[in-house]
C-alpha cells in the first residue's frame, strides 16, 4: 500500500506496534515518502506557514495524511500545533473556536475549512473529573478533554496508530510515534494504548473503528476488536445528536451495506437501534432483506454521484419498527389509517431518544411510510395525480426496495413504471432528495438570494 516508500525503510518499520511515550519516533525524510506539497490543500499549507513563521509548531495530522500515504485523495486536512486555540484565533483572520468538550478552531477559506487542533496531553488521574480543562464522568467517558501538551503526547491521545502519522513543512518529514506506518503497510487498525479504556472515554471509537475496516477495506486487530460487542452500550452515553452525524458518515459514505454487516457482527448495532435489532432478530428475514437492500442501493446512488438523503436511509433502517407496531395496532382494532399514523409517530420517538434525527427528515420518513398503502392501492385518476406529489419518487424508490426484498404488494411497482412512462408531464420534475430532504421551491426572477441554512 505504501508503494513509494523504499525497501530500505520498510525494513526500519518496527514489528511490535506497541510504542511508549519514551519512544524516539520513526521519521520519514522527503525522498523516503511519497507526500508531495502538490497533493496538498494550498490553504492548509497556508495554515502551516503562517504558524511556523509566528514561532510556532505545526503539522498535517491524521486521516489526510493515512490517504496521502495510501495514494488517496483526502477529503479534508487537519492541522495540529503547540498554539493554544486562542492564540491561532488571533491569527487567523478568519477563525473561530467551535466545541467547548473538546476546543478547536475552525480556519476558514471561502468555502473550505482547515480544522486546527492544539497538541493533547493524557489527564492526570488525581486530576480526573476536576481539572476544568479534563473532565471524566464515573464510567470514564471524558466529557471535556482540553489538557495540552507535547507533539508525542498528542500521538499517545489519537485514536488508532494509522490515524496519529505527522507530516511537518519544515524539512516536508513524516513522523510516526505509535508505529502507524507498520500498521498501514500491513492493513491493520489497532487502538493506541488500552482499547478498554479509550472505548470509556469516547464510545463513538468503536463506530469510528467499522468505519475506517469497511472505508479501507483492512483488518481490526484483535486487542482493538475484542471489547466492542461487551461495551457497545456505552454508546448510550453518547448526545443523540452527536450519534445522528456519526450513523450518517457511517451510512453515506459509500460502505453502507459492509458496515451494517460489521456492525451485526460486533453487536453494535441494537445499542443504536434498539427496535430495528428486536424486529430483525425476530426472524424477521424480509425486514432485514429490505434494509440490505436500501442500503446497497445507497452506495450504488453514491457510486455514481447521485444524490442520497438521511431520510431514505432512516425510512429503511426503521421500516421493519413501523410494520411491528402497525399490525398491532390493527390487531388491537385500530383502523388501517389511523394505525398507520400512530405507528410512524411511534416509531419515530422511540428512535430520536437515541439518535436525533432533525425534524425535515423526520416528516420525509413518515412521508414515504404513509404514501406506501396509496403506492399499493391507487388507481385511475388518484394514481395520476400522485405522480406529482412531492415525495413520489422516494415513495417509489422505496416501493422498489421492498420489492427487492421479497415482498409481495398488491400493486407493484411496474404499474407506477408503466405509469410515469404514460404521463410524463405529471411526473415531478424537481428533484427532493436534495440535502435538506424537502422539496426546493422555485425562487421568482425578483426574488433575493437567502443564504443556505444546511
Amino acid at each position: 500500500m505504501l508503494k513509494k516508500i523504499h525497501k530500505a525503510v520498510r525494513s526500519l518499520l518496527p514489528t511490535n506496534s506497541a510504542m511508549t511515550a519514551e519512544d524516539e519516533p520513526l521519521v520519514l525524510e522527503r525522498a523516503e515518502h511519497c507526500i508531495s506539497r502538490k497533493q496538498i490543500s494550498k490553504n492548509a499549507l497556508t495554515v502551516l506557514y503562517d504558524l511556523n513563521k509566528a514561532g510556532y509548531e505545526a503539522y498535517l495530522v491524521g486521516g489526510c495524511i493515512r490517504d496521502l500515504l495510501l495514494s488517496g485523495k483526502p477529503k479534508d486536512f487537519d492541522v495540529a500545533t503547540n498554539a493554544t486555540p486562542e492564540q491561532v484565533n488571533a491569527l487567523f483572520r478568519r477563525a473561530r473556536i467551535v466545541g467547548r468538550r473538546f476546543k478547536i478552531v475552525h480556519v476558514r477559506f471561502g468555502r473550505e475549512v482547515i480544522e486546527v487542533t492544539t497538541f493533547r496531553a493524557a489527564h492526570q488521574e488525581p486530576q480526573a473529573g476536576t481539572d476544568p480543562r479534563g473532565e471524566q464522568n464515573s464510567q470514564g467517558m471524558l466529557l471535556r478533554d482540553n489538557v495540552y501538551g507535547s507533539l508525542r503526547e498528542d500521538a499517545l491521545r489519537r485514536d488508532f496508530t494509522i490515524n496519529a502519522l505527522y507530516y511537518s513543512v519544515d524539512g516536508f518529514r513524516v513522523f510516526d510515534y505509535t508505529a502507524g506506518l507498520a500498521d498501514l503497510d500491513k492493513q491493520l487498525l489497532r487502538m493506541i494504548g488500552d482499547p478498554a479504556q479509550r472505548y470509556r472515554e469516547d464510545p463513538v471509537r468503536m463506530l469510528r473503528v467499522i468505519r475506517f475496516a469497511a472505508k479501507l477495506g483492512f483488518t481490526i486487530e484483535k486487542a482493538t476488536a475484542a471489547p466492542i460487542a461487551d461495551m457497545s452500550h456505552h454508546l448510550e452515553q453518547v448526545a443523540p445528536a452527536r450519534l445522528f452525524d456519526e450513523i450518517s458518515k457511517l451510512f453515506l459514505g459509500g460502505q453502507a451495506y459492509k458496515i451494517f454487516q460489521l456492525m451485526l457482527k460486533y453487536d453494535i448495532f441494537a445499542p443504536l437501534f434498539p427496535g430495528t435489532a428486536r424486529c430483525i432478530n425476530k426472524n424477521n428475514t424480509l425486514g432485514k432483506q429490505l434494509i440490505e437492500a436500501a442500503l446497497t442501493n445507497t452506495d450504488q446512488r453514491i457510486e455514481a454521484n447521485k444524490p442520497v438523503t438521511p431520510a431514505f436511509l432512516y425510512a429503511s433502517l426503521l421500516w421493519p419498527v413501523f410494520v411491528e407496531h402497525r399490525k398491532q395496532l390493527e390487531s388491537n382494532g385500530m383502523h388501517a389509517a389511523p394505525a398507520r399514523q400512530t405507528a410512524s409517530q411511534e416509531a419515530i420517538e422511540q428512535q430520536i431518544a437515541v439518535i436525533s434525527i432533525p425534524r425535515r427528515f423526520s416528516i420525509a420518513v413518515r412521508e414515504i411510510w404513509n404514501l406506501q398503502y396509496n403506492l399499493e392501492m391507487s388507481k385511475g385518476k388518484r394514481a395520476v395525480t400522485l405522480l406529482s406529489h412531492p415525495r413520489f419518487r422516494a415513495a417509489y424508490d422505496f416501493l422498489l426496495m421492498r420489492e427487492q426484498a421479497g415482498e409481495k404488494l398488491p400493486r407493484g411497482s411496474q404499474f407506477w413504471t408503466d405509469l410515469q412512462i404514460e404521463h410524463p408531464d405529471q411526473v415531478r420534475t424537481t428533484p427532493v432528495s436534495n440535502h435538506s430532504g424537502r422539496p426546493r421551491r422555485r425562487r421568482s426572477s425578483g426574488a433575493r438570494r437567502q443564504p443556505a441554512t444546511d
